[in-house]
Parts: C-alpha cells; sequence; structure tokens
C-alpha cells in the first residue's frame, strides 16, 4: 500500500474546477516534486492530502485512510501529516521553543519535559539550538521556515507536505531550507513538495508530478522527466523555468 494515494480527485470553487481527475501514489520513503505554472492547482491538490481543502470526488488515501471518508478523525489524520507552508504560519505571541512544545502537549499528550527534550534535538537539527527564546518576528524568513519544519517533525509525522517551503524567502536564506529539507529526504522522510526549485528537484526529488489548468499532465521519474517531457506543456516549462 503506498503512503499517500490520490484516486480521480476533482474539486471545484462554485462553478471553476480546480482539480480535474487527478491521479497517482506516494510510495514510503518516496520524495515527489509537483511543479507547473501558478494557477495550475499545485498547492490545492497538496491541501487537499491532508483534508485542508475539501474535494467534491475522488479518493485520498493517508496510510490507508480516507481522507475524504465521513467517520475519519481529520484533527487526528493532520497530526500524522507534517504541513510546511509558504509563510511559515508560527504562532506569533509564542516563543520559538513553545511554537515545537505546544502541539506536542495538546495534541499528543506528551509531557512538558518530554516536549522540551524533543524540541531542543530538532532546534539543533534545524541549526537553531541558540534561538529558543526568541519570538519569531526576531528571526529571519529562512530561520522561521526552519523551525516551521522542526515544529512539524516534533508531531512524529508519517509523511511532510511542503506548500512552496522557499517562495517567500530572499534568495540567499532558501539555500538552508533546501538543505534541511534535502536532510530529511536522505533519512527516509516521505515528501510530496510544491517548488520551482528545480535543482532541488532534479537532485533530491525521486518523481516529478506537471500540473496545468488542474490536470496531471506528466507524472515521471526525475530523470525522464528532465530529460525529455512526455508533454509539449512541460517542455515549454522547463524551457522557460531553467532559462533564469
Amino acid at each position: 500500500m503506498a503512503m499517500i494515494e490520490i484516486r480521480d480527485v476533482s474539486k471545484w470553487y462554485g462553478t471553476f474546477q480546480v482539480l480535474a481527475e487527478c491521479t497517482s501514489q506516494v510510495e514510503k520513503g518516496e520524495v515527489v516534486v509537483i511543479c507547473g505554472p501558478s494557477g495550475s492547482g499545485k498547492s490545492t491538490l497538496i491541501k487537499c492530502v491532508n483534508g485542508l481543502e475539501p474535494f467534491q470526488k475522488g479518493e485520498i488515501l493517508v496510510n490507508g485512510i480516507g481522507v475524504g471518508a465521513p467517520g475519519t478523525n481529520l484533527p487526528k489524520l493532520r497530526s500524522n501529516v507534517g504541513m510546511v507552508f509558504q509563510h511559515f504560519e508560527l504562532f506569533p505571541h509564542m516563543k520559538v521553543i513553545e511554537n515545537l512544545t505546544v502541539g506536542q502537549i495538546k495534541v499528543l499528550g506528551r509531557s512538558r519535559d518530554e516536549a522540551l527534550r524533543k524540541a531542543h534535538a530538532l532546534l539543533e537539527r534545524v541549526g537553531l539550538k541558540d534561538f529558543e527564546q526568541k519570538n519569531p518576528g526576531e528571526l529571519s524568513g529562512g530561520q522561521q521556515q526552519r523551525v516551521a519544519i522542526g515544529r512539524a517533525l516534533a508531531m512524529d509525522p508519517i509523511c511532510m507536505l511542503f506548500d512552496e517551503p522557499t517562495s517567500a524567502l530572499d534568495p540567499e536564506m532558501i539555500g538552508e531550507v533546501l538543505a534541511v529539507m534535502q536532510d530529511l529526504a536522505r533519512e527516509g522522510m516521505t515528501m510530496m513538495v510544491v517548488t520551482h526549485e528545480m535543482g532541488f528537484a532534479r537532485n533530491v526529488a525521486h518523481r516529478v508530478i506537471f500540473m496545468d489548468e488542474g490536470r496531471i499532465v506528466e507524472d515521471a521519474t526525475t530523470e525522464d522527466f528532465f530529460g525529455t517531457p512526455r508533454s509539449d506543456r512541460a517542455q515549454l516549462f522547463l524551457s522557460r523555468i531553467l532559462r533564469h
């Protein structure tokens, strides 16, 4: 059984169809990059995976659990699926260390001491052990995003979803975030990553999904996608994005 299964998923905003019969799957330990032009449905698809966006047709399974099924406990499911957003979404009124402990205590029921041990280890892992008493607003964008990754990992997720995690960062901060993500990939974390960072896709992803106008146009191995994409649309996209 795949870690994430997406079967014929369609979604509408009113009369506008934003996803059209999307089908794919992500195996345990696999890193899949989702790319495509703006408005192609990438972020919507990844938000459907953990139930942040409802969908009207099809089926999504995470570790065998139906995301859209009536009896599914979505808060419990989301606690097992790490999500990192474009704009960090940290709690601004909490210290860095509190951002990493609050979910462990309130959702997972860990003791404060246990949560603190986990948080300290993760802040060291993302290179921010000296920043635990800072407020998020005192950190750079890259540092805030690394805190956000640490916060997601604190919940011991079975997989991680990244929604354009570097698009809001200054260019010199992108590398520090991608380095943390590369380490996660090397350790075998199952990951779906919406990104325009084609260097990351080429070096880290096992597969690339290319979307356009709400559809999955290509779903190929990284080697095949960057070799010769089958669709004219993907070839045009790559020629434009790699030129820069």
